[in-house]
């Protein structure tokens, strides 16, 4: 539950907070809370993924695409995720999360996110990064097609590119479509 306030709490601010280019990196800050915490006093591994998604929403309100989103009752998606942990972030530590549209592919969107700290000089330093693959739906149904988005949001400039390794991961875990079979066999 505290996951929905702290959405609506970023709504608001995001509403407030600097505008961004499209493919601009936003920087969305954050604060550990006891509800985060695991066993082990540190944030939860399933509490990173829930954050990267309210940031991504702070990302894509202020650099304008959610509007373009609303006005054509499109809706974003996550195909799949992964992450990797570097340290751990303890109760009431500042963060911040640094997300950045990195290109497309003939079917989704690439975002890198990373979660952000300054170190002992007062540098960036990164705690954790994830990677999302995404899609966009049509709230009348059907999928919204790369094409369709860039003509919405603009081409991207040269340096928004996906690297190899991040296409041949989105390759090796991608599951069969929705309405084809994918039965559940151990082997």
């Amino acid at each position: 539950m505290h996951m929905f306030f702290r959405t609506l709490l970023h709504l608001v601010r995001s509403r407030f907070g600097p505008r961004l280019g499209h493919y601009d990196v936003a920087r969305t800050r954050f604060i550990t809370l006891p509800t985060d915490q695991d066993i082990l006093r540190h944030m939860n591994n399933g509490v990173y993924l829930s954050i990267m998604d309210v940031a991504r929403f702070d990302m894509l309100v202020r650099n304008g695409v959610w509007e373009i989103f609303k006005q054509r009752g499109w809706y974003p998606v996550v195909v799949s995720e992964t992450i990797s942990f570097r340290k751990s972030l303890q109760m009431w530590q500042k963060f911040t999360i640094e997300s950045r549209i990195l290109g497309f592919d003939e079917k989704a969107v690439y975002v890198e996110q990373r979660f952000v700290r300054p170190d002992a000089e007062g540098n960036p330093e990164i705690y954790a990064q994830g990677f999302i693959r995404g899609r966009f739906l049509k709230r009348s149904g059907g999928v919204v097609s790369i094409d369709e988005l860039l003509e919405a949001i603009g081409e991207p400039p040269a340096s928004v590119t996906v690297a190899d390794w991040l296409l041949a991961w989105s390759d090796d875990v991608t599951l069969p479509p929705t309405r084809a079979t994918a039965p559940s066999i151990w082997q």
